[in-house]
């Protein structure tokens, strides 16, 4: 894995799988799949997180 991004402002969890160019996303209620133009999963965003994470799981994320 690349990099895990939680932007509060937002409510968003971004996992960035590959440095790869994104080339279209599928959206799946509340994720996103980004995916390369060779159909390989780039990025996943998970919106509303707060929703299905508690205070103490997203700051476990954060801190690794």
């Amino acid at each position: 894995m690349k990099k895990i991004t939680y932007s509060k402002d937002v409510d968003v969890l971004l996992i960035e799988l590959s440095n790869e160019p994104i080339a279209y996303a599928e959206d799946e209620g509340q994720v996103i799949l980004h995916y390369s133009q060779d159909a390989k999963l780039v990025l996943v965003e998970i919106l509303d997180f707060r929703r299905f994470m508690s205070n103490e799981t997203v700051t476990a994320l954060l801190a690794s």
